[in-house]
């Protein structure tokens, strides 16, 4: 966990997942909370070593890699705690992941783990997309949902915290199969990025770059090619290839190693925001045929 300033006020953690830091006077907002109390501390202690100040924390989505440290930070610190509307709800109830994960059931005890469900958060303040002014801080919040449902990236100083909006190459590479719960969104958030200039850009996983505009369009296109993998799966099927067929066909094309539950779930769900993308575009048909949920190409004309 390395401390990196990237300039008066701006400050990461560098790790498999990044930290942001941004100093105000006698005021510190951190911006995610690693995934434990382990992660975090090495953050406090840097910051401590520095005399940096510890007051606000700044939770970008709420996925429990991004805020497992947050109760260590509230009971230590007594941080103010500010995340987006509809995040905030799941970090409340984390509880939520898994049962959304589990298709809405009851979560079976495996996937009550902290990489799905952290410890929950009493959140003070609920934010959406806009300029928030608050104390003394003056951020630029940037709604980028389709990794979550609403992710806000911080821009402060001239540096945008994307959180996971987009990931360094190797990170992108490294995972195969990109966690999204909608195609559609992360590539509209992603564009939306550039529609933006900074003096540079910390991603949830990845190092900290000028220019990187050119990962944000290198994260498109691997999001393109993968929705084309997608389409030529069914494209390629001689029959209605099931759902279930089509999360294999895919996990098997990307060579992802899915031996836990959780780890199954994450790729069935990133899989399903591939394909409902053509489902929404109207170029791939879905029924229910014999009790199993079946697609295929639709036919011109």
């Amino acid at each position: 966990m390395d401390m990196k300033q990237i300039n008066e006020h701006c400050y990461y953690f560098s790790s498999s997942v990044n930290i942001g830091y941004v100093h105000e006077g006698d005021q510190g907002l951190i911006i995610d909370a690693g995934i434990d109390q382990s992660a975090i501390r090495k953050v406090v202690r840097q910051l401590e070593d520095h005399h940096l100040p510890i007051t606000h924390l700044f939770i970008t989505h709420a996925h429990a890699d991004h805020y497992g440290g947050a109760s260590y930070l509230r009971k230590k610190y007594g941080v103010k705690i500010i995340a987006p509307e509809m995040e905030s709800a799941i970090l409340n109830y984390p509880i939520l992941e898994p049962i959304y994960m589990f298709s809405g059931n009851e979560p079976i005890e495996e996937l009550r783990n902290k990489f799905l469900e952290g410890p929950p958060i009493d959140v003070d303040e609920v934010v959406k997309e806009g300029r928030f002014l608050e104390d003394n801080f003056d951020l630029e919040l940037i709604a980028t949902p389709g990794h979550s449902y609403y992710q806000l990236c911080v821009a402060t100083h001239g540096v945008l915290f994307a959180a996971d909006t987009y990931f360094g190459k190797k990170e992108i590479e490294k995972h195969k199969i990109p966690y999204i719960t909608c195609a559609t969104k992360t590539i509209e958030s992603l564009n939306k990025l550039l529609d933006y200039s900074f003096n540079g850009a910390v991603p949830g996983h990845g190092e900290y770059e000028e220019n990187y505009k050119e990962t944000v369009r290198y994260n498109i296109e691997y999001h393109r090619k993968l929705l084309h993998m997608i389409y030529e799966i069914v494209q390629a099927s001689s029959t209605n290839i099931s759902h279930e067929e089509l999360v294999r066909e895919m996990c098997v094309k990307r060579k992802v190693k899915a031996d836990q539950l959780s780890m199954f779930l994450l790729f069935r769900t990133a899989v399903t925001s591939y394909l409902t993308y053509w489902i929404y575009r109207g170029d791939i048909v879905h029924s229910i045929q014999q009790f199993r949920w079946v697609f295929h190409i639709k036919e011109e004309g």
